[in-house]
C-alpha cells in the first residue's frame, strides 16, 4: 500500500469488524501508530497492515480483533483499562483524577454520542457512559432510556453536573430567535447534531411536543459531530441556528445562547464485583473537593447534584 494513504477511526473500525472504541483502545496503547490531522486521528496504511500481520502471528482460537471489556489485572501484569464515554471537557478532567487516584486503573476516553454510548455499554465495550437524553414525556433525563437500553444489567446512575442547553444564535440576536416555536418558520437554517447525540435526542423531543415537522425545517439534516463546531457555524454565518450547551457558545464567543432548559448529565456505571472497587473510588472523587473546585472553574456548571446516586438497578 502506497504511504499515502491513510484512514480516520471510523474506517479502521469498519474495516477491521471492530467497535471505535477498540480503535481508541489500540491508539492509546500504541498497537496502532497514529497521527492528529486537526481534529482527527488518522493511521497510515502501512501501519494498519503491520498490525494486522502482528495480529495474525499471535492469533488463537478467539480473533485478535475480539472486543470485550478487559479482566482485571494485578498491578504487577499492568493496568486495567477501563473506558470512559462521551465528549464533555468534564469527562477528560474526571479521567485525570482517576488516574492519579485510582490504582491499577487506566482511563481510556472514547467522545461518542449518549445513545451510542449506552448501546456500547450494553455490548460490554464501556464501563463508564455519560449521557444526557430527555424523555419529552416524563420530561425525566436519562433513566426512560437507561432502563429500555441496560436490559438484565446491574447498574448505577450517579450525577456529574447539570447544564443549560437551548439554542445558538448569531450575535445580537437579530431574528430574536426565543424558543422552539420558533424553529417552525420559514426560511430559518439550522444546524444539526448527530444521531445518537443528546442534543439530537433533545431537539427531536422538543419538535415532536411542539408539532413541528422535522423535514420542514431547512439545514436539519445538516450534521455536526460537536457543540463547538455547531456553535462555529452559526458564529459564521453558515446557520441562523443551532442545538448546544451553554459553554460552548462561551468558548466561541461570537455567538449568542438561548437558554432553554438545565439538562442533567449523568453517568451510567456497571455494578459488578470485578468494578466495586474503583466504582466506590470514583464516588469519592465525584464528591470530593478537588475535583469539585476544578469543575467550578469552567463556566456553566451547576455541580449540585455531583456524586449523588439517582438510580440503581
Amino acid at each position: 500500500m502506497s504511504n499515502e494513504i491513510s484512514y480516520t477511526t471510523e474506517e479502521i473500525a469498519k474495516l477491521l469488524k471492530i467497535s471505535k472504541l477498540k480503535v481508541y483502545d489500540l491508539l492509546k496503547k500504541g498497537e496502532l501508530p497514529s497521527y492528529r490531522v486537526g481534529k482527527q486521528m488518522r493511521v497510515d496504511a502501512n501501519d494498519l497492515e503491520a498490525y494486522k500481520r502482528r495480529a495474525k502471528g499471535t492469533a488463537s482460537v478467539e480473533s485478535p480483533f475480539a472486543v470485550k471489556i478487559e479482566a482485571p489485572v494485578s498491578q504487577s501484569q499492568g493496568n486495567r483499562s477501563i473506558v470512559i464515554t462521551g465528549q464533555d471537557i468534564s469527562l477528560d478532567i474526571l479521567a485525570k483524577h482517576i488516574e492519579r487516584n485510582i490504582a491499577g486503573i487506566r482511563p481510556l476516553r472514547a467522545y461518542v454520542g449518549s445513545l451510542d454510548s449506552l448501546i456500547a455499554m450494553y455490548r460490554g465495550e464501556s464501563h463508564i457512559v455519560s449521557t444526557h437524553l430527555l424523555d419529552g414525556d416524563t420530561g425525566e433525563y436519562n433513566v426512560p432510556y437507561i432502563r429500555k437500553l441496560l436490559i438484565g444489567t446491574s447498574y448505577i446512575v450517579v450525577n456529574l453536573l447539570s447544564r443549560q442547553a437551548g439554542l445558538y444564535v448569531q450575535k445580537g440576536n437579530p431574528l430574536q430567535i426565543k424558543g422552539w416555536d420558533d424553529l417552525k418558520r420559514p426560511g430559518l437554517l439550522i444546524v444539526n447534531r448527530e444521531k445518537g447525540s443528546g442534543a439530537r435526542v433533545l431537539l427531536d423531543e422538543q419538535l415532536r411536543l411542539h408539532g413541528i415537522n422535522a423535514r420542514q425545517i431547512e439545514g436539519y439534516f445538516n450534521e455536526e459531530s460537536n457543540h463547538l463546531a455547531v456553535a462555529g457555524k452559526v458564529a459564521s454565518g453558515e446557520a441562523d441556528v443551532g442545538i448546544g450547551i451553554e459553554k460552548a457558545a462561551a468558548i466561541v464567543g461570537t455567538v449568542d445562547f438561548v437558554p432553554l432548559i438545565k439538562e442533567r448529565y449523568d453517568l451510567v456505571l456497571l455494578q459488578d464485583a470485578e468494578n466495586q472497587h474503583w466504582i466506590e473510588a470514583l464516588l469519592r472523587i465525584l464528591r470530593s473537593d478537588e475535583f469539585q473546585n476544578e469543575l467550578r472553574s469552567i463556566q456553566g456548571y451547576d455541580l449540585s447534584l455531583t456524586g449523588q446516586i439517582l438510580f440503581k438497578n
